[in-house]
């Protein structure tokens, strides 16, 4: 699809780029773990990077015979607005052209490799179709999450009415860029009993607001602690790949942390903060004194209350050990899913393959139903069942039997019996805050951390991100929301650390997540929580549709399978401040997204 689109018409329902079949497992590939947010795939082989790769130092000033030059296009050969993948022999690049002027980027998204010619071009930016990433077209600057990288830029000439572009060779082949990063030339780092700054939890908020603070030049000693025994890893892959090995996952290689001085403690847990002396008390007694603080902390997976509760071979998905182990459980055995959420969905698509049968307890009458609503709910429960997943609704686990220790049967409070070798319990989760009850950091009743838009809590140098803070949802009237997705850690790990430098930034990001079962994806923005109607345009038997949420006369929230980039599309006309009428998308006629998200 390297052609230039022709100009999109405001016909009903004819916003969607319908992806070649070749391109089209390429996600669900990467989202189904065979690749990683490190390797993507490249002519349809995952590539991961090598060793020497992994630190990718690109020379500002590249040597000429590391540089290819190619003319691409006639100016007139794009439209103001318009994207198109051009190729220099080397790699492609995608041009956009924005208000006369021509850029060149790199041509995929460093998530997970998205081709952004099929995302959205708009106030300056180009937002990935598959999980909404946006980057800054003049610079190739992330602006919007997920992901950590930055697309290369490369120089542009016109002369002649043509159009050239010139790149590094090593820049096309990477397909991103770190920032430049400060080191630490803290004297005290890696030993003393004192950090500037600490990070509690390696999520994606914690790993996040380190690197911006090394993105903006601080070069003070920080410490990143985690519960977990590995370096920082995708855990939003865990559920939709759970044969995923940790340095499949891994966010950044270890020695990236060696070269930036960010320094990493495994398997640590704090027990107390005592915020009068500013101290983090770890559970083996030791003591670091830090003077800024993040507390990103998660949450902690909600587990049976039932009889048998302790058997063996009952899991919640916390780590990729968890994920292996239900795996290799559940190889042409029984499994059972208790929840149909997110989590509880994901592993019991990638169940089916393996295990000889999957089961699913929930105690709605539809999946998602809270989240999707009743109609998409049912359309997605309908997949699973053509995929031979059995469902057991509103009823819930009134017993976990066991024979030897092992989990044997799972009993219902219907009556029903279930046959168990392995249980996944996936029934929401709590913040995971209980070390902080006595700190005099506030917690509201729930055990959330509140926090205002610039991520500070009620204690001065204190800060908090990621799935156990409520914030003010700029974009919902200041609404006091949790927002529990990986896009959202991200965003609020950066905002974090710019006001501990204080920047005085504020949090504003549209919220975006997606879901992968089956090789299909469905992606979501917004905020959908209270929707008092569902609008869904397409057709929901074929899984081509996309679901509009609204709340009175106002749209809320997106979904959409098949159905690109709308999603990207809607996000991007919501982060500019517009409002979408409900009327607007009744009638079909979705015209008005196809302008430049005004």
């Amino acid at each position: 699809m390297g052609g230039c689109f022709s100009k999109p018409k405001p016909v009903e329902l004819k916003i969607e780029v319908v992806l070649p079949e070749k391109e089209r497992g390429k996600e669900e590939l990467s989202a189904s773990g065979k690749g990683s947010p490190r390797a993507y795939q490249g002519n349809g082989t995952a590539r991961h990077f090598h060793a020497e790769e992994r630190l990718p130092t690109t020379q500002p000033y590249p040597s000429p015979q590391d540089c290819v030059e190619a003319t691409v296009c006639h100016v007139k050969d794009l439209e103001n607005g318009q994207m198109r993948e051009v190729e220099l022999g080397w790699g492609k690049v995608l041009l956009v052209k924005d208000n006369g002027e021509f850029h060149a980027l790199g041509h995929k998204c460093p998530h997970y490799g998205a081709p952004l010619v099929k995302g959205v071009l708009s106030r300056g930016r180009v937002r990935c179709p598959w999980h909404g990433a946006c980057f800054n077209i003049s610079t190739g600057d992330l602006e919007d999450f997920p992901g950590l990288d930055s697309l290369h830029k490369f120089q542009v000439k016109i002369e002649k009415e043509k159009v050239t572009v010139r790149a590094s060779k090593q820049a096309l082949q990477l397909q991103r860029r770190t920032k430049v990063m400060a080191k630490c030339i803290s004297p005290s780092a890696g030993h003393s009993s004192s950090t500037n700054v600490l990070i509690v939890g390696a999520g994606a908020a914690g790993l996040v607001c380190a690197e911006t603070l090394r993105q903006e030049g601080f070069s003070d000693r920080i410490v990143l602690c985690t519960l977990d025994r590995h370096l920082p890893y995708d855990r939003a892959k865990l559920s939709k790949s759970l044969d995923a090995q940790p340095e499949q996952l891994a966010l950044r290689p270890k020695e990236f942390f060696r070269a930036y001085g960010i320094e990493m403690l495994t398997e640590a847990q704090v027990v107390t903060v005592d915020v009068r002396n500013k101290k983090a008390v770890f559970k083996d007694g030791f003591k670091l004194e830090y003077s800024k603080l993040l507390l990103a902390p998660g949450s902690s997976p909600k587990t049976l209350n039932c009889k048998g509760k302790d058997v063996e071979n009952v899991f919640t998905i916390r780590t990729p050990e968890d994920a292996n182990r239900v795996v290799r459980l559940a190889r042409g055995r029984n499994a059972v899913v208790v929840g149909a959420g997110f989590l509880g969905m994901e592993v019991a698509a990638y169940l089916t393959e393996k295990a000889h049968s999957v089961s699913v307890v929930e105690l709605e009458e539809t999946p998602f139903r809270r989240f999707l609503g009743e109609r998409v709910g049912r359309a997605l429960m309908k997949m699973f069942e053509n995929n031979r997943v059995k469902f057991y609704m509103q009823t819930e686990v009134l017993e976990l039997r066991a024979q030897e220790g092992k989990l044997q049967e799972v009993v219902l409070k219907s009556s029903k019996v279930l046959r168990a070798d392995v249980c996944v319990v996936g029934i929401g989760a709590v913040p995971a805050t209980g070390f902080l009850r006595q700190s005099g950091i506030g917690l509201d009743s729930r055990g959330f951390i509140p926090v205002n838009k610039m991520m500070q809590t009620n204690v001065p140098g204190v800060f908090a991100a990621g799935d156990a803070v409520t914030f003010p949802l700029a974009w919902r009237n200041n609404r006091k929301v949790n927002i529990p997705h990986w896009q959202m850690a991200h965003a609020q790990g950066r905002v974090a650390a710019q006001n501990m430098l204080a920047q005085e930034a504020e949090i504003n990001t549209v919220p975006y997540l997606w879901t992968a079962m089956f090789g299909k994806s469905l992606r979501y923005a917004g905020y959908g929580e209270g929707f008092d109607d569902v609008i869904i345009q397409g057709d929901l038997e074929e899984l081509k549709f996309v679901a509009f949420y609204t709340k009175g006369d106002e749209v809320i929230a997106v979904a959409s399978m098949n159905y690109d980039p709308i999603v990207s599309k809607v996000a991007e006309v919501l982060a500019s401040g517009r409002a979408i009428r409900k009327r607007e998308v009744e009638t079909g006629d979705m015209s008005w997204l196809t302008g430049k998200g005004s």
